[in-house]
Protein backbone atom coordinates (compact mmCIF):
# COMPACT_ATOMS: atom_id res chain seq x y z
CA UNK A 1 0.00 0.00 0.00
CA UNK A 2 2.74 2.15 1.40
CA UNK A 3 4.13 1.76 -3.00
CA UNK A 4 1.50 2.77 -4.42
CA UNK A 5 0.74 5.71 -2.56
CA UNK A 6 4.61 6.59 -3.01
CA UNK A 7 4.09 5.98 -6.70
CA UNK A 8 1.01 8.26 -6.58
CA UNK A 9 2.48 11.14 -5.40
CA UNK A 10 5.90 10.83 -7.63
CA UNK A 11 4.08 10.64 -10.47
CA UNK A 12 1.98 13.97 -9.21
CA UNK A 13 4.67 15.77 -8.99
CA UNK A 14 6.04 14.84 -11.80
CA UNK A 15 2.67 16.39 -14.27
CA UNK A 16 2.37 18.87 -12.13
CA UNK A 17 6.01 19.82 -11.31
CA UNK A 18 7.12 20.08 -14.68
CA UNK A 19 7.76 23.51 -16.54
CA UNK A 20 9.44 25.53 -19.31
CA UNK A 21 12.73 24.31 -19.70
CA UNK A 22 14.42 27.62 -19.76
CA UNK A 23 18.04 27.86 -21.66
CA UNK A 24 20.07 30.32 -19.12
CA UNK A 25 20.72 33.27 -22.41
CA UNK A 26 20.03 34.06 -25.25
CA UNK A 27 23.18 32.92 -26.36
CA UNK A 28 22.98 29.17 -25.00
CA UNK A 29 19.09 29.72 -26.63
CA UNK A 30 21.06 29.88 -30.23
CA UNK A 31 23.55 27.86 -30.10
CA UNK A 32 20.94 25.09 -28.86
CA UNK A 33 18.44 26.15 -31.06
CA UNK A 34 20.78 25.60 -34.16
CA UNK A 35 21.76 22.06 -33.12
CA UNK A 36 18.12 20.67 -32.43
CA UNK A 37 16.78 22.80 -35.62
CA UNK A 38 14.18 24.21 -33.73
CA UNK A 39 12.70 28.06 -33.45
CA UNK A 40 13.45 30.25 -30.51
CA UNK A 41 10.77 31.78 -27.95
CA UNK A 42 12.77 34.44 -26.50
CA UNK A 43 10.66 36.83 -23.99
CA UNK A 44 12.31 39.88 -22.09
CA UNK A 45 10.60 40.41 -19.39
CA UNK A 46 11.12 42.65 -16.11
CA UNK A 47 10.53 41.33 -12.30
CA UNK A 48 9.01 44.25 -11.34
CA UNK A 49 6.54 44.60 -14.26
CA UNK A 50 2.83 43.45 -13.39
CA UNK A 51 2.20 42.12 -16.25
CA UNK A 52 5.31 40.29 -16.98
CA UNK A 53 4.38 38.16 -13.46
CA UNK A 54 0.99 37.40 -14.93
CA UNK A 55 2.27 36.25 -18.04
CA UNK A 56 4.44 33.86 -16.35
CA UNK A 57 2.28 33.25 -13.57
CA UNK A 58 -0.75 32.20 -15.75
CA UNK A 59 -0.13 31.06 -19.39
CA UNK A 60 3.70 30.23 -18.62
CA UNK A 61 2.16 27.76 -16.44
CA UNK A 62 -0.16 26.41 -18.74
CA UNK A 63 0.41 22.66 -19.25
CA UNK A 64 -0.29 23.19 -23.08
CA UNK A 65 1.87 25.79 -23.28
CA UNK A 66 4.43 23.99 -21.68
CA UNK A 67 3.78 21.09 -23.31
CA UNK A 68 4.16 22.80 -26.63
CA UNK A 69 7.30 24.69 -25.85
CA UNK A 70 9.46 21.98 -24.37
CA UNK A 71 8.45 19.66 -27.66
CA UNK A 72 8.77 21.89 -30.10
CA UNK A 73 10.78 25.29 -29.49
CA UNK A 74 13.76 26.28 -27.28
CA UNK A 75 12.91 29.03 -24.38
CA UNK A 76 14.93 31.92 -23.18
CA UNK A 77 14.04 35.36 -20.96
CA UNK A 78 16.13 37.76 -20.26
CA UNK A 79 15.13 40.42 -17.26
CA UNK A 80 16.40 44.14 -18.25
CA UNK A 81 16.10 44.48 -14.51
CA UNK A 82 19.65 41.92 -13.97
CA UNK A 83 21.16 44.12 -17.55
CA UNK A 84 21.20 40.75 -19.42
CA UNK A 85 23.25 40.48 -22.35
CA UNK A 86 21.19 39.79 -25.77
CA UNK A 87 21.50 41.80 -29.22
CA UNK A 88 19.77 45.38 -29.10
CA UNK A 89 17.46 44.64 -32.00
CA UNK A 90 15.37 42.25 -29.72
CA UNK A 91 15.00 45.30 -26.98
CA UNK A 92 11.65 46.27 -26.41
CA UNK A 93 10.45 49.38 -25.21
CA UNK A 94 7.71 47.35 -22.82
CA UNK A 95 7.48 44.50 -21.09
CA UNK A 96 7.10 41.35 -21.70
CA UNK A 97 7.30 40.78 -24.98
CA UNK A 98 8.10 37.66 -26.74
CA UNK A 99 10.19 37.53 -30.03
CA UNK A 100 10.04 34.10 -31.87
CA UNK A 101 13.40 33.66 -33.55
CA UNK A 102 14.67 31.32 -35.97
CA UNK A 103 17.91 29.08 -34.72
CA UNK A 104 20.36 31.61 -36.26
CA UNK A 105 18.82 34.84 -34.07
CA UNK A 106 16.96 36.22 -36.85
CA UNK A 107 13.46 37.79 -35.80
CA UNK A 108 10.60 35.52 -37.65
CA UNK A 109 7.91 38.14 -36.75
CA UNK A 110 7.28 41.31 -34.46
CA UNK A 111 7.14 41.12 -30.75
CA UNK A 112 4.18 39.89 -29.02
CA UNK A 113 3.46 42.95 -26.49
CA UNK A 114 2.16 41.99 -23.41
CA UNK A 115 0.46 39.63 -21.11
CA UNK A 116 -0.95 37.06 -23.93
CA UNK A 117 -3.99 34.88 -22.56
CA UNK A 118 -3.41 30.81 -22.62
CA UNK A 119 -5.61 30.59 -25.72
CA UNK A 120 -3.88 32.82 -27.94
CA UNK A 121 -0.96 32.28 -27.20
CA UNK A 122 -1.10 28.17 -28.07
CA UNK A 123 -2.66 29.65 -31.33
CA UNK A 124 0.96 31.91 -31.86
CA UNK A 125 3.03 29.00 -30.87
CA UNK A 126 1.06 26.97 -33.83
CA UNK A 127 1.46 29.10 -36.37
CA UNK A 128 4.81 29.99 -35.62
CA UNK A 129 5.64 25.63 -35.67
CA UNK A 130 3.74 26.28 -38.77
CA UNK A 131 5.62 29.09 -40.62
CA UNK A 132 9.16 27.65 -39.50
CA UNK A 133 8.14 24.25 -40.99
CA UNK A 134 7.43 26.17 -44.31
CA UNK A 135 11.07 27.56 -44.32
CA UNK A 136 12.89 24.70 -43.14
CA UNK A 137 11.14 22.72 -46.47
CA UNK A 138 11.89 25.87 -48.58
CA UNK A 139 15.67 25.54 -47.76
Amino acid sequence: MKKIVLALLFSGALVFGAGIKWEKDYNSAVAKAKVQNKPIMFIVSNHNCHFCVQFEGTTLKNPQVVEKLNKDFVSAVAYIDENPLFPRQLFVPGTPGTWFLKPNGEPMFEPIMGAVESNDFIKALDIVKQEYAKSAVKK
